[in-house]
């Protein structure tokens, strides 16, 4: 059965932009993953440490039959081949950082893997690139995207790129 995914992107390191195109398209790439539609790509505030540069991000829809777990396997491969290094800590500058926004419907609460992902519904810099996709979109547990955005949101959007990855 095929799932309607939303994956979240960002980088800060070295090109970013070109990061977020490599990874665009890895995921094109992915076996029994269709890529359907990419957000703008948003420039934004550093969340954690205030000495790093600003992040680009984005959103991308995709329908998958892989599992959750498979592919965030998928993913971090993805992240791993791009040069991501994991020093356990938050926050910090990342060369490409991609998760697990919304998998269908489902809430998933594991070691491994937590969706919808944690925070995601106070975040800026993911909730304008998720409603560019869909405007009526209900994130599980926290509510519709419109009113979401309506609260205080982390993750400062300074500015809408025109380009769509």
């Amino acid at each position: 059965m095929s799932e309607r995914v939303f994956i979240g992107l960002g980088s800060n390191l070295g090109t970013p932009l070109k990061q977020l195109e490599i990874a665009i398209s890895a995921l094109k790439a992915l076996p029994d993953v269709e890529l359907k539609k990419v957000s703008s790509t948003y420039l934004t505030k550093p969340m954690g440490p205030a000495d790093q540069s600003d992040y680009y991000n984005a959103v991308a829809e995709i329908v998958t039959q892989l599992t959750a777990e498979k592919l965030l396997s998928a993913l971090q491969s993805i992240e791993n081949q791009q040069g991501r290094k994991r020093d356990g800590r938050h926050w910090h500058e990342r060369v490409i950082d991609l998760d697990i926004l919304l998998y269908g419907e489902e809430c998933v609460n594991s070691d491994e893997l937590v969706i919808p992902h944690p925070g995601m519904h106070e975040r800026g810099f993911v909730l304008y690139p998720l409603h560019e996709l869909d405007n009526n979109i209900n994130i599980p547990g926290k509510g519709n995207i419109n009113i979401l955005m309506k609260n205080k949101l982390l993750g400062e959007v300074q500015q809408k790129l025109d380009s769509v990855l």
